[in-house]
């Protein structure tokens, strides 16, 4: 009833397994913040990570065969006494690697098998059609961080924080966020329906979204009354860095009394963007830490040579200002370089890694790090709290106001900053 095979094909798992977890912070080279993906984001593979570590003394082989004993006591008994024979040697195994990732706690590490992988690495090729939102993959469900400006999601009035617990009629509980996200992608034209789990609301409604074809700005950039420039941030991307640079010397041919960078709703994005965005702001220093499970620290600094340095600076957050985001907007705010206005930030201040398993048996996603501010705080789950707090109310938004942005002109022209 029992196939050896699959047994030591088990054990070779489990060990690899407890070896990634132990050893975590030795497998990461090059790694970018954890994707908060856009619909749609540049999806692409992650980096498979191979990974290279010496048991320790509290991991040897023995020790493992005797903690695994109730495993495969239990593995015998199913085969032995389920009732509905023959059970499924590679379903089981798999339920066993997800029983040990969820056993963790940690919403952000988890299992694919093969098929589930394959699919969440399936570029996003072509034109992008959907709805318009920023969201987060990282969760227990697929969660908006903020609907994109004039978007089919924003007239829907879907809002941060609100939770896809249903595509179209079909549960997404117990689905990889990654897959429900390819659910919500569709022709332009055509309608999906979400039911969404919002705080606050004491049940689970539905929207209705006709997809649009989209087109994701990155930057956009002009002169205020006053003398104020406004540069927005709205993702960290591959262009980002260049077209903000391009922003910044229009900008300041200007003689500008002072610069408002929005970050309001911009979800993040590449880590190394981030790394050079901010280094226009600041000149020198650290920016960033980032601390691995093994203890190991890694310190990132601003890159010489930005071109903003200097001129008065506030910065604009709000709940849907994520990662990247708020990397650039806490090492400004510990920096004393600028204020920060707004609302609290939506805290995503981890690290993932993918590794794929052997025998074509999937891949784990791993939290192998936190990042920190230069002032060592962990935002993950709290977010910043700007050092002036303005609420943006429904009302505001009807009314085409944007208190927000008017007490960042009053700072600038005050010289409060």
């Amino acid at each position: 009833m029992e196939s050896k095979p699959v047994r030591i094909i088990v054990a070779l798992i489990i060990a690899v397994f407890l070896m990634l977890v132990s050893f975590a912070g030795g497998i990461f080279a090059g790694i970018n913040l954890p994707s908060n993906i856009s619909l749609p984001s540049n999806f692409s593979p992650q980096t498979t990570i191979e990974a290279q570590a010496t048991p320790s003394v509290t991991n040897t082989p023995v020790d493992r065969e005797t903690l695994f004993k109730p495993f495969w006591q239990a593995w015998d008994l199913v085969h032995k006494q389920y009732v509905d024979q023959p059970v499924d040697d590679t379903t089981l195994m798999r339920g066993a690697i997800s029983g040990m990732l969820n056993s963790l706690g940690d919403p952000n590490t988890a299992y694919m098998d093969p098929d589930q992988y394959q699919q969440a690495n399936a570029p996003l090729e072509g034109s992008y059609e959907g709805i318009g939102a920023w969201v987060d993959t990282t969760g227990e469900f697929l969660t908006v961080i903020s609907p994109m400006a004039g978007s089919p999601a924003e007239a829907a009035g879907l809002k941060s924080g609100d939770m896809i617990i249903a595509v179209d009629g079909t549960s997404a509980v117990g689905t990889d966020p990654t897959l429900v996200l390819r659910n919500v992608l569709g022709p332009a034209g055509s309608t999906v329906v979400l039911t969404i789990q919002r705080e606050g609301e004491e049940n689970p409604f539905d929207v209705s979204i006709v997809r649009e074809e989209i087109v994701i700005p990155l930057v956009t950039s002009k002169m205020l009354d006053n003398n104020i420039a406004y540069l927005q941030v709205i993702q960290f991307g591959d262009r980002t860095e260049r077209e903000v640079k391009d922003a910044l010397k229009k900008l300041l041919n200007n003689d500008p009394q002072g610069l408002i960078l929005d970050l309001r709703n911009d979800p993040g994005g590449y880590l190394d963007t981030a790394i050079a965005v901010v280094s226009q702001f600041i000149s020198d220093g650290v920016v960033m830490y980032e601390d691995h499970g093994n203890g190991e620290r890694v310190t990132f600094t601003a890159r010489s040579g930005g071109l903003a340095t200097e001129i008065p600076l506030v910065v604009l957050v709000n709940e849907g200002s994520a990662s990247a985001s708020e990397i650039t907007a806490g090492a400004i705010q510990d920096r004393n370089r600028g204020m920060l206005v707004g609302t609290t930030t939506y805290g995503k201040g981890t690290v993932q890694s993918w590794s794929t398993l052997v025998d074509n048996q999937g891949a784990i996603k791993v939290t192998i790090a936190h990042w920190l501010t230069p002032n060592e705080r962990q935002i993950h789950g709290i977010g910043l709290t700007p050092d002036v707090e303005v609420q943006m109310t429904e009302e505001d938004i009807k009314a085409n106001r944007d208190p927000q942005l008017d007490k960042a002109v009053e700072i600038l022209l005050s010289g409060q900053n």
